[in-house]
């Protein structure tokens, strides 16, 4: 068995191409959709502005091989945010991810003389 890594992947994006209707519930949702509902989750959360609903974000957790790499973590993101959007009938453009791999990030601790 392969050592599995969790890695936090935001994956980035513009609105393309919406409807009236998708419009009209992403402007009605937006609070739902701001900066406290920023989280990583394997489900995913989605953030955007309301004004101008123009680009947005999915934060996603993704465990995965770690000999795959963050380039799959990224491109699994990617794969789910565009499988949601889909399907909630948004249409969209220019994915990009960015990935950590919480298992490789180093951590700084203050000593206690410093706290």
């Amino acid at each position: 068995m392969s050592e599995q890594h969790t890695y936090r992947v935001i994956v980035r994006g513009t609105w393309e191409g919406l409807s009236d209707q998708a419009q009209e519930r992403l402007l009605t949702e937006a609070a739902d959709h701001g900066m406290t509902s920023m989280r990583f989750t394997e489900e995913g959360s989605l953030t955007y502005e309301p004004r101008p609903l123009k680009h947005f974000s999915m934060r996603y957790v993704v465990v995965s091989d770690a000999a795959d790499g963050e380039e799959m973590a990224g491109a699994i993101a990617q794969d789910r945010a565009e499988t949601t959007l889909r399907g909630l009938g948004y249409g969209f453009c220019g994915l990009r991810s960015t990935v950590t791999d919480l298992d490789t990030m180093k951590v700084n601790r203050k000593s206690a003389s410093r706290r």
